[in-house]
């Protein structure tokens, strides 16, 4: 069986060249879908002979989906820019390729953050739909984040190896993006008439930090493990202090 690959990417010089070499000997075309980058990455994927479009970019499922239109192999494996196949995930698909006996395939993610490999804190083993039937099912899930959803009743199956994500470089980078997501998360929440309140915005990050760094041995990462604990009970207190206040600008525009 042959795979298309299928890259989205904006700005990805830093991390692109890492993700099409890994996929060397594994797929049988690489599409990227750029969202008009002003950097290396269109002359980086060249190098690798992708095939490369360009698309605005209207939200992270919407790009996905659309990048899909353009893999000519039914088989499709997904990657982000900034990951990559470890070799025994290559060697685990390479022998897959020989009969798909499943219409998806799932692999567990291990997160570089900082230059440290994180094994706990919530963040591994982070499964991952990644390699599938394209006739069977579309990216769906609310944006930032995405997941694909095959058919009822598919067939999944689960490769060895890990898909490496080389996350963050810089903690400003994670706090950068935090902020960005949170606030596209809590517009879709007002949108859809989610309610928040005072004790939702305190406990629930409260929460957050307990379940990620004892619950989920957080502290086992050492100290980028309470970094990252302490960031993502940030991040929920963000998405829930911004839902209020879209809630709060909604009720003030209405009067």
């Amino acid at each position: 069986m042959k795979i298309s690959a299928v890259i989205i990417t904006y700005n990805e010089e830093k991390n692109i060249g890492r993700c099409l070499k890994s996929l060397e000997g594994v797929a049988d075309e690489i599409v990227i879908l750029d969202s008009y980058s002003s950097d290396k990455t269109e002359e980086i994927c060249k190098k690798y002979k992708a095939k490369f479009y360009q698309n605005v970019f209207y939200g992270h499922i919407e790009q996905k989906n659309e990048a899909i239109k353009y893999a000519k192999y039914k088989y499709v494996l997904s990657l982000d820019a900034d990951e990559a196949l470890s070799k025994s995930l290559k060697k685990s698909i390479i022998e897959a390729k020989k009969n798909f006996f499943n219409d998806g395939y799932i692999f567990n993610r291990m997160t570089n953050y900082c230059g440290k490999w994180i094994k706990y804190s919530g963040w591994y083993p982070d499964k991952k739909l990644r390699l599938w039937n394209k006739e069977k099912g579309k990216w769906a899930g609310e944006n930032p984040h995405d997941k694909y959803e095959l058919e009822k009743k598919s067939k999944i199956g689960f490769l060895e190896g890990d898909l490496m994500h080389y996350s963050y470089y810089k903690i400003s980078e994670h706090i950068q993006q935090i902020d960005k997501f949170s606030e596209i998360r809590a517009k879709v929440l007002s949108k859809k008439g989610k309610k928040t309140n005072i004790f939702q915005i305190i406990v629930k990050p409260f929460w957050k930090f307990l379940r990620h760094y004892f619950l989920k041995l957080g502290f086992l990462d050492g100290y980028y493990g309470f970094v990252i604990s302490i960031i993502s009970a940030h991040a929920t207190f963000l998405r829930y202090a911004k839902l209020k206040q879209f809630n709060n600008d909604k009720i003030f525009n209405e009067k």
